[in-house]
């Protein structure tokens, strides 16, 4: 997503880091805008499962306290930068809709959103795996780019862009790649199991995980890359709506 910063007639001077409780986005967005500010925000308290999700164990006490350098979501006021950046956290909020509304709050007007997230093509190997075996799903299920996009314009954004590309990673092993996907967040379906595995269950999923032959085992994602601009103030629609010719021709021009 950095690559696509040097588009912008004007690079932006202040950028909001959505989801930046692990400083990943920090270097990329300084090399692609040098001199902009970089503001670190942990939505955790807006509705997103945030810092703590990604391998904190529960006895962890990052679990009750947030970092000093990171900015709670609800403090932002409604021109807190040019640019709102949302890496791969999306996938986290149990009510996406509500999140970019939250994202179109503190954006200006012609604020710019970038995001990405996982769409439904993620882990299809793995959830079949699971069907094959009458598990639950290993992971909820991800929002289509359409029905993201939709979402944008529900939320107040313009011009909403979408577009998504396949990424397939492969392992070392069976146990490397579970040790990276826990990495990755926890399993928010509502039909997850509801206890504990055992060590049998264990062996049983790193032999399936594991390619006959040897081979590397492998996983497809799909990204899925979102851009957007926080739109003016159009006109208001009800069941029937009347513009006269010049409002229109106004609007358009803006």
């Amino acid at each position: 997503m950095a690559d696509r910063l040097p588009v912008f007639r004007q690079p932006p001077q202040r950028i909001i880091d959505w989801y930046g409780h692990d400083e990943a986005s920090v270097e990329p967005l300084r090399q692609a805008c040098p001199g902009a500010s970089v503001l670190r925000v942990a939505p955790d308290d807006a509705g997103v499962a945030g810092e703590a999700l990604p391998m904190a164990p529960w006895w962890s006490p990052r679990r009750w306290r947030r970092p000093a350098a990171l900015t709670p979501a609800a403090a932002l006021t409604s021109n807190a930068g040019d640019l709102l950046w949302a890496n791969m956290g999306l996938h986290w909020c149990a009510d996406p809709l509500a999140e970019m509304r939250r994202w179109h709050r503190v954006l200006p007007e012609d604020g710019v959103l970038m995001f990405t997230t996982v769409g439904p093509g993620t882990l299809p190997t793995l959830r079949e795996r699971y069907a094959a075996s009458g598990w639950p799903p290993p992971a909820a299920p991800w929002v289509d780019m359409h029905d993201l996009g939709d979402m944008l314009v529900e939320a107040g954004f313009a011009e909403p862009v979408m577009d998504q590309e396949t990424l397939t990673l492969t392992w070392p092993d069976a146990e490397a790649l579970l040790r990276e996907l826990r990495g990755l967040g926890g399993n928010a379906d509502p039909d997850r199991w509801s206890g504990l595995r055992t060590p049998r269950w264990r062996r049983e999923l790193l032999a399936t995980l594991s390619p006959a032959g040897g081979a590397r085992p492998a996983m497809a994602f799909e990204i899925v890359y979102g851009h957007a601009m926080r739109g003016r103030l159009k006109v208001p629609v009800s069941g029937e709506t009347r513009v006269e010719l010049e409002a229109m021709r106004s609007i358009l021009r803006r």
